[in-house]
Formats: C-alpha cells, sequence, structure tokens
C-alpha cells in the first residue's frame, strides 16, 4: 500500500508540473480547500443515530470552514480498508472511521500511511498510534439519566434494554441505564436483549413487541438502524421510549418522552476544526461527558417528563458531573458497585 500511494504521489507531482501553466483558478482553489472523509461500519448514513450524527458535525464544519466533507457506507467488513484507501487515495486531509468495527482498520490504515491524519469514532486504543486521534464518550452518564427517569416513569414496573453489537459503547448504555434504574427504584425490573446487529430494523422492533407485550411499557434501545425498529414498535403498541445517540422523538413524537445523547456532532465538528485551525494532534484520546455537555437528555425532555421528575435528573446530574456518583461503564464495574 506505501508503494501504491508513492507511486500516485510522484505521478500527481511529475502531471502536474508538465500542466503548471495550465493549471485553472478552479483546480488551484479545490487543492487549497481542506478535506474530511469518513467510513461508516456497519449502518446507513440515515441510520438517525450515530453515523448520521456524525455526518451532521461535518456538514455544519463544511459550511463554517468551507471545507470538503464526503462519506462512504461499509456494506461488509472486506469494505472498511478499501473506502479507507479510496479516501487516501483521493488524497483526504483527515479520514475519520465511525465505530469499533474500523478499529483494526484504522489501525492498519495509520501504519501504512504514518503522514496520514486519521481519527476513530466511538473507540480508542491501548497504545495510540501517533497520527490517530480517538474519540470516546461517556454514554454511560447520559443512560444513567434515562434509567432515572424510566424507573420514575414506568407505570408496570418492567422496563427494557435493546442493544444493537455488543460494542463498548452501547455496553456503557446498558449497564448505566442499569444503574440509574436500580438507583432510583430496586422495585423496577428490567428486560435486556441484543439485536445483534445495527442495521437489522426487522429485528429490533420483533424484540420490542416481544418485550412490550411481556408488561415492558418503557424501552431504552442503543441499536442504530435496529432502534428504529424498536421505537417504530412503541409506537405501533402505544408504549414508550427513549432513544440514543440523538434527539430521536421525530421518529414517534408522542412516544419518544426523551433521547440519551452522545453529541457525535460536537465531536466531529471539533476534529474539523482542529484540522482547519492547524491544531490536530494525534497520539491523544479525546473523551466526552455530561461535564463537558456532550452527553445528557435530550433538550425537549420537559415535553413528556413531569417536572418532580425533571428535578430529579438534575440533581443526580449535578451528582454525575462532581464526581458525587461514579456510574459503570462495564459489567466488571456494574457487579463492583452493586455488590
Amino acid at each position: 500500500m506505501k508503494f501504491k500511494k508513492l507511486m500516485a504521489v510522484t505521478a500527481s507531482v511529475v502531471l502536474s508540473a508538465s500542466l503548471l501553466t495550465g493549471c485553472s483558478s478552479k483546480k488551484e482553489e479545490s487543492a487549497d480547500k481542506l478535506s474530511v472523509g469518513i467510513v461508516l461500519g456497519e449502518g446507513s448514513i440515515n441510520d438517525q443515530s450515530f453515523n448520521q450524527s456524525t455526518w451532521e458535525g461535518l456538514k455544519k464544519a463544511e459550511k463554517d470552514f468551507g471545507i470538503h466533507v464526503k462519506y462512504l457506507e461499509s456494506k461488509q467488513e472486506s469494505d472498511y480498508i478499501q473506502n479507507i484507501e479510496t479516501l487516501v487515495d483521493e488524497d483526504m486531509d483527515l479520514i475519520i472511521g465511525v465505530g469499533y468495527q474500523l478499529k483494526d482498520s484504522i489501525k492498519d490504515a495509520a501504519g501504512s500511511y504514518p503522514d496520514q491524519k486519521f481519527a476513530l469514532m466511538d473507540e480508542t486504543y491501548d497504545k495510540i498510534p501517533e497520527n490517530v486521534v480517538p474519540v470516546t464518550f461517556k454514554e454511560q452518564e447520559a443512560a444513567y439519566l434515562a434509567g432515572v427517569i424510566a424507573a420514575n416513569m414506568t407505570k408496570t414496573k418492567n422496563v427494557g434494554f435493546i442493544g444493537g453489537l455488543p460494542a463498548p459503547g452501547v455496553v456503557k448504555y446498558q449497564y448505566g441505564f442499569k444503574y440509574g434504574v436500580e438507583s432510583a427504584n430496586k422495585d423496577v425490573k428490567i428486560s435486556e436483549q441484543y439485536a445483534n446487529s445495527f442495521s437489522d430494523q426487522a429485528k429490533g422492533k420483533s424484540i420490542a413487541k416481544q418485550m412490550y407485550a411481556g408488561n415492558v411499557d418503557l424501552i431504552l434501545s442503543a441499536a442504530g438502524d435496529a432502534g428504529t425498529g424498536a421505537i417504530e414498535a412503541a409506537k405501533e403498541n402505544n408504549k414508550l421510549a427513549i432513544g440514543a445517540d440523538r434527539d430521536q422523538s421525530d421518529l414517534a413524537p408522542e412516544n419518544v418522552i426523551t433521547s440519551a445523547i452522545k453529541k457525535l456532532n460536537v465531536a466531529s465538528y471539533d476534529l474539523a476544526k482542529e484540522l482547519v485551525e492547524g491544531k490536530y494532534k494525534g497520539g491523544v484520546e479525546k473523551v466526552y461527558g455530561l461535564k463537558e455537555g456532550a452527553v445528557g437528555m435530550a433538550d425537549n425532555s420537559g415535553k413528556h417528563i413531569p417536572e418532580n421528575v425533571m428535578k430529579i435528573v438534575e440533581k443526580e446530574s449535578e451528582k454525575v458531573k462532581n464526581g458525587e456518583i461514579k456510574v459503570p461503564k462495564n459489567e466488571a464495574e456494574y457487579k463492583q458497585l452493586t455488590k
């Protein structure tokens, strides 16, 4: 891959020299414009979740800074490195892998192209490559608040959690939600199930329908497109739902009472802004949580949630921010905190 890129650069230099006098101002302008490309893992760009949120941040950066942005969807695992290669060949200034599924491919590409700037959304490394910026979120903190809301809003004392794949970010949602529910009301039971997919809407809908039929009246789904199916089930069965990653109330305005937000749009915008300002710094992880204002509950939560419950959530939020409450991000931490 290094040889391929070297040959491409050499050919470009020779061609540029031979056509120097004939370059148009349009080409010069295009060459000066910074560019950011993203490679998606599973799910579409319009997944109403993390892919779409990441893209929205870059589209805002495109408008604010005049950069060029582009995305490539991946239909299967073999597409990951191929899509990264495509963006490298197109001389993208920054290439972002969206989701934990891109972890290995971004690392491999970073080793092959040490001068290329990379970022990875929603995952990190034990040893971070010098030309990669991993971005992670404290999803468990937003999920904890969602759990507090669920425990106070359920009428059947049965709530549910649906995950897409057991990615680290989804696991954070799962255990943060459980901890929030149990901290608010130990009598509330929690049903948990994974769809084993971020793209299968039918599977997400089927799991949600089964949960609702089993006396669950509120579900948090952190499952990408599969979560969209779960919300559709809430709408059809007149039940309650909590969205994830971005405000999903538009999918079912009367059923989605709130969403556990993680602002991938803020993170992707920040990455583009740092690139434009010459402040890109690889080899260092960026972490966003409640304290940084990058996770939390949707702004319109007060529409469906009573004022007394919102006050409880505000108090719990402050306790998390100041470290009074530690929220588990995985099963091991959950067991340690609840033993």
